[in-house]
Formats: C-alpha cells, sequence, structure tokens
C-alpha cells in the first residue's frame, strides 16, 4: 500500500501543488511584510548645519543638534566610494539590497567553522541595522534586516544609499559620517582626500578602534594597502595608482580644534538663536537643523578683545573656592545698534546656557543716574552747571544719604555725577517728576514694573534689576546724539541656496534732542577723568559711569564693611562703541561678596576690552559742539505738589568735596526699589 503510494503519481502532483502552494504563501507573506516596512525615515534630510555669518559675511559659527555634518555624494571623491564599495561590499551595484551568494558563502563558512558569525552584510542592509534595528545576533534580526534592505533597495537609488551610508556610519575617534572622519584624521574636508587618505577612511567602519591609526598605526597602514589590493583588483585603481598609494606614509594628522566652527562664541550664538525664536518666530529645532545662513552682526576684533579678556583671571578678583566671581558684558555699535560682542560669563560655557550679558536682571547702583534722572532733567533744560541741592533730605519718609554723610548745600549737576553724589540725584528726580523719569528710561528701551514708581530709582534701586544688553542699549542714546536704535545681533537670514527668509529693518529713534546727549557725553567724561570712572580711562575719549549696589540690609550681613558691595557695573563708550559690564555673585551671601577693590573691576574690564578692540582704530574724538556755555534763565517748573522737605537754598552754598574713588555712595532702603546704588 505504501510502496504503491510512493509511486503514484497523484500522491507527486499533490505534494508539488501543496509546495508550490506554500511557497507562493511564504513568498506573498514575504511581500506582504517587506511592502509595508516602513522606511520614510530615510526621506527625512540629515540635519544641515546652520552656520553663523559676522558682520563681514564670513562663517563665524556653525549650529547643529547632530554628530553628523552630511555631504552629498557628488562631493565625495570617487576613490572614496569606491574604496568602500570595494571593501564592504564589492557587489554593491549587483544585488538588491541583499547579496544571496555572499550569504550562501558566509552560511558554508559557518558550518565548516561551525560557529555564527555576522558576515555577509551588504552596505544596505547595514544601513537598514543602523536606522531600524538593534545589533542583536538573531536570526528573526537577520530577516528583519534583509527585509529592510530590500525594501530600501527597491526605493532609493544605489548613489543615494551610499551617500546616505557615508553620512551616518561610525568612522572612531568620536567622528560620525565621512565628513567628521575627514576632519578628524586629516583635518582637511571629503572632497580634498586622495586616494591613500580615502582607503585609510574606507578601512575603519569594520573595526574602528582596531583600524585606527591614532591607536595602531602599523595595524592601520596594512589595513589601508588591503583595501588598495581589493580597489586594484576590482580594476578602481590602475597599479601605478596602486603603488604610488601603498608607497604614501598614512599621513594622519589631529584635527585641529580652533578651526572648528562648531561651539564658537558660544554666548553670541545663544542670543542669535533667542532673538531668531523671539522676533522671527523660528523654532529652536529649524535653527539647529535647517541649514540657514544667519548673517549678524558680530565684529570678530572685538568678540575676540571680549574672550580674551575673560580668559584672564587676573582681571578678576579671587573668587571663594565653591562659587566664581561672575561677569557678563555687552558691546554695542551706537551708530546701527548692532551687538558687535557678548560675554556671557566665566568659566566653561554650555549651549543654551544662562548669560549674564543677555538674562541676567541686578540693580544697577549708580549708572541708572543717567538715565531715569540726569538724561530727563536734561531734556527739561538743566545744564551741567545747573546748581542742585545737597544737604538733609525727607521725602515722604525717604531719606537718602552721601557716602560720607556731609553736606555740600548745592552742587552742580556736572559735579554730582563726578563724584556720584546720591542726594543731588533723588532731588532732582523728584523735581523733574518720576513719571518723566520712568518715560525717558523706556524711550531708552527699559520699561520698569508699576512697583518701580518711587524715588529708590534715582539711586538704580529697581525691583526686578536690569541686564547688561539693555544698560548698554540705554547709554547708546547718548553716543549716537539722542538716536536709539535697538540692539540686535541679526540683519538677515537666508537658505543655504541664498533665498532670503529675513531681512532686519533697524529703525532709528531720536529720543531726546541733540543737545541733552551732548551735555551728557559731556559730563560723564569728566566722571571718567576725574571722578568715580578713573579706572575706565584710556588713550582715547571715554564716557561713562560706575555703580554699585549694597549688601542687603539684613541680619545676614551685619557687621561686613561697608565698602563691600552685591554688584558693580560700568557702563561707557567711545565714540565708536558702547558697553556695558557687570561683576558679581550669582548667589550673594555672607560669604560671598564684592570688597571694595572689586568695585573698580566692572572699569578695568571695559578698559581692557575696548583697549583691545580699538587698538587699531585712529583715535577720534566724540563729535559734539561745546555746551553749558551759559546758564538758563530759568528752571523748570517741579511737578506741582511734590515738593521736599528741604531744597536748594536750604544748606551752605559751597562747592562740594570730592570725596575718594573708592568709597561708595550709600543710599538708605532696602534691598530693593529704595535706591541703594554706590560707585
Amino acid at each position: 500500500m505504501i510502496k504503491r503510494l510512493w509511486t503514484s503519481k497523484r500522491f507527486w502532483l499533490i505534494s508539488l501543488a501543496t509546495l508550490m502552494a506554500g511557497g507562493v504563501a511564504v513568498f506573498a507573506a514575504c511581500y506582504s511584510y517587506i511592502r509595508g516596512l516602513d522606511v520614510s525615515k530615510l526621506n527625512q534630510p540629515l540635519p544641515e548645519a546652520t552656520l553663523v555669518l559676522d558682520k563681514n559675511g564670513k562663517p563665524a559659527a556653525q549650529l547643529s543638534s547632530s554628530k553628523i555634518d552630511p555631504v552629498p555624494i557628488s562631493q565625495m571623491p570617487k576613490v572614496l566610494t569606491d574604496a568602500v564599495v570595494a571593501v564592504e561590499d564589492r557587489r554593491f551595484y549587483e544585488h538588491t539590497g541583499i547579496d544571496l551568494q555572499s550569504i550562501f558563502r558566509a552560511v558554508a563558512r559557518d558550518v565548516m567553522r561551525g560557529s555564527y558569525s555576522e558576515g555577509a552584510s551588504t552596505i544596505t542592509q547595514q544601513l537598514a541595522r543602523n536606522l531600524f534595528l538593534n545589533a542583536d545576533k538573531t536570526l528573526g534580526r537577520k530577516l528583519r534586516e534583509a527585509a529592510y534592505a530590500i525594501k530600501i533597495d527597491t526605493t532609493y537609488s544605489k548613489d543615494e544609499i551610499l551617500e546616505m551610508y557615508l553620512n551616518s556610519i561610525y568612522f572612531g575617534e568620536g567622528s560620525w559620517g565621512v565628513q567628521g572622519a575627514a576632519r578628524t584624521y586629516f583635518n582637511k574636508n571629503v572632497q580634498d582626500l586622495t586616494l591613500p587618505e580615502a582607503a585609510v577612511l574606507a578601512a575603519l567602519p569594520k573595526a574602528p578602534s582596531l583600524y585606527s591609526p591614532f591607536q595602531d598605526e602599523a595595524h592601520a597602514l596594512e589595513r589601508r594597502n588591503t583595501v588598495l589590493v581589493l580597489m586594484r583588483d576590482e580594476g578602481k585603481i590602475t597599479p601605478q595608482a596602486y603603488e604610488s598609494a601603498k608607497a604614501a606614509p598614512i599621513g594622519v594628522m589631529k584635527s585641529d580644534k580652533s578651526n572648528d566652527l562648531k561651539g564658537k562664541y558660544p554666548a553670541y550664538v545663544d542670543a542669535v538663536i533667542s532673538e531668531a525664536v523671539r522676533l522671527y518666530g523660528f523654532t529652536e529645532e529649524q535653527l539647529l537643523t535647517g541649514g540657514l545662513r544667519i548673517t549678524t552682526e558680530l565684529d570678530p576684533t572685538v568678540q575676540n578683545a571680549v574672550t580674551e579678556v575673560y580668559k584672564d583671571d587676573s582681571l578678576f578678583p579671587e573668587s571663594k573656592p565653591d562659587q566664581l566671581i561672575q561677569s557678563g558684558a555687552v558691546i554695542v555699535d551706537q551708530r546701527t545698534g548692532g551687538i558687535r560682542a557678548l560675554a556671557g560669563g566665566r568659566g566653561e560655557s554650555v549651549f543654551r546656557g544662562f548669560s549674564h550679558a543677555t538674562q541676567l536682571k541686578r540693580q544697577p547702583g549708580s549708572t541708572f543716574k543717567p538715565i531715569v534722572v540726569y538724561g530727563p532733567a536734561l531734556e527739561q533744560g538743566y545744564q551741567p552747571f545747573s546748581t542742585l541741592y545737597d544737604g538733609p533730605l525727607n521725602i515722604e519718609g525717604y531719606q537718602p544719604q552721601d557716602w560720607d554723610h556731609q553736606s555740600r548745600g548745592q552742587v552742580t549737576m556736572q559735579e554730582a555725577i563726578v563724584s556720584s553724589w546720591n542726594v543731588p540725584a533723588v532731588w532732582l528726580l523728584h523735581e523733574v517728576g518720576i513719571d518723566r523719569g520712568l518715560q525717558f528710561a523706556k524711550s531708552l528701551g527699559i520699561t520698569l514694573p508699576a512697583q518701580d514708581r518711587q524715588l529708590g530709582i534715582a539711586l538704580g534701586g529697581l525691583s526686578e534689576g536690569v541686564s547688561p544688553l539693555q544698560m548698554a542699549q540705554g547709554f547708546s542714546a547718548f553716543a549716537a546724539k539722542g538716536n536709539y536704535h535697538e540692539a540686535h545681533t541679526i540683519t538677515k537670514i537666508e537658505t543655504s541656496t541664498g533665498h532670503l527668509l529675513i531681512q532686519a529693518a533697524p529703525q532709528s529713534v531720536q529720543v531726546m534732542k541733540p543737545e541733552t546727549a551732548y551735555a551728557m557725553t559731556s559730563m560723564l567724561q569728566v566722571a571718567v577723568r576725574e571722578g568715580t570712572g578713573k579706572n575706565a580711562s584710556m588713550n582715547r575719549p571715554v564716557a561713562g559711569k560706575s555703580g554699585t549696589t549694597q549688601l542687603p540690609q539684613t541680619k545676614e550681613f551685619e557687621g561686613i564693611s561697608s565698602g563691600s558691595a552685591k554688584d558693580a557695573w560700568f557702563v561707557g563708550y567711545t565714540p565708536e562703541l558702547t558697553a556695558a559690564v557687570w561683576v558679581g555673585y550669582d548667589r550673594t551671601d555672607k560669604t560671598h561678596y564684592l570688597t571694595t577693590s572689586g568695585g573698580a573691576v566692572p572699569a578695568v574690564l571695559f578698559r581692557e576690552m575696548m583697549g583691545r578692540a580699538l587698538a587699531q582704530a585712529p583715535v577720534v574724538l566724540f563729535d559734539m559742539p561745546v555746551v553749558g556755555a551759559e546758564e538758563p534763565a530759568d528752571k523748570p517748573e517741579k511737578e506741582s505738589g511734590k515738593g521736599p522737605d528741604k531744597g536748594p537754598g536750604k544748606g551752605p552754598d559751597k562747592k562740594p568735596d570730592k570725596g575718594p574713588d573708592n568709597k561708595p555712595d550709600k543710599g538708605p532702603g532696602k534691598e530693593h526699589g529704595n535706591g541703594k546704588g554706590k560707585d
């Protein structure tokens, strides 16, 4: 019976039909599975780095969220692609994603050896594994890998697959993609690689650490020559080219990191990103991966000067072991509002870290007097020689004092600025009106909250504080003859192909009379030559104002020297540039504060930065007429119903005594809102 069954024609026909049906079912299932695979991830272009250009249109920094700098295959030398194909997948242009011949050879080899190896993976399979699968050595993963490889091969051209592969694989030493590898091993761009260099890179993906020329040059050289042999045997290079390349030294060199645009000018780049997001609606991802070209106001000469100064620890007071004395600085071109340089802080910077130049909010001390007191007073008709009251003062319980606790009776505005007296500033703000002071500050880009409508703002006593950027922006209007330009970093944003997306159009607004700006510049020049800003003096005209703020008047700080401070500032300008500098601890407490000597530091930093930035610039004078030649017949009237208990004429009519430059102005009041600015 069984014998008849085996010899029955019908049995074989049924068996064949069953096998064919099973084969068709398996094929259909495989086809359906492969067709259903999603490889759309490959359609997404690799992140392209955005370039930040300086004011001259030259690359200054590179933004990227990716470890890969993608390069199109058209920019890769043919010797590189030929080398990679020769060593990794010589039948790459012939198979359909999986190489059955190689698979059969690998299986036979495994059977002979009695072990399982990873061999026979094509370039397409490696790409599939890198992007879609894990690295476990199981039959199921290998089958999925093969399925993905077939789907990729039917979806993309061979050159597209090779380009994606070369831009995504690891070459060792922290380098991903051929561009990164070319920079790491040969300090050049991929398109400049020679034949022997291309062979070195092609040798690496199989075992990057094993064949790294930095780890074992002899082994790397042997592997490179193996690649050259394969290229010769495949007819990709001539025997003569082979001999020449084989005789060449390996020629690797460490990448010169100083030429790398990644991570350069971090504080400035962070400001560019913030501005693009805040003003123009870009997302951070678009900026990091969109391949944009952002032209900025960055001046490398000025920025490098700032960077050098902030790396010089000898210019800063000695910090406590557990906390670094911090600082932030901004330099603006007053003619345009363009931010030329930023110092976001001291020490190691991190991407999108806190910036002491743009994000810091601290009380500005006496540097705020020109913005909220003397500027609006000059606008209302006061002059540098106008006399101001300097005596006992009590305005609704607010009793400011000068640093020496003495009264001069009357002083000129010029004298009040030079010695940074507090009483005249508070009295004058009361005379011109707090609202006028607030409005003038607002015109300079500093809008204060409602709780700051009090006389303490005359001495920089603010509830929230201001940033160095705001202070530089405000003073720049004095330097620009009364013209206000909003400080900005970006001039235009384009695509990598040159399509214009954003063209900044900063407006110039006349916020004060030119005579007001001239008078302020004249007085602030004297403050630098003769007053509390002496440390900012240099071999060119400088106008500016120093300022410090007292430690909080709490029990924690009892017994600490009156010369100590929480914050120290200098804001000033030359005919070319305006700068603001802040120095202090991030966290001020009974063991972390500035001493008397620390108050002079911002002026020294200003002098050092400006001196280096303008070292090659000719010395020019401020373009301004002589002001203050005549005394006005009438002073402006104060706001009605706001007279102080003491006023001009109540004290002795004498010139003010000049206080020592390092003595602080002592403004009474609490930490916030009551004006405790001092120099």
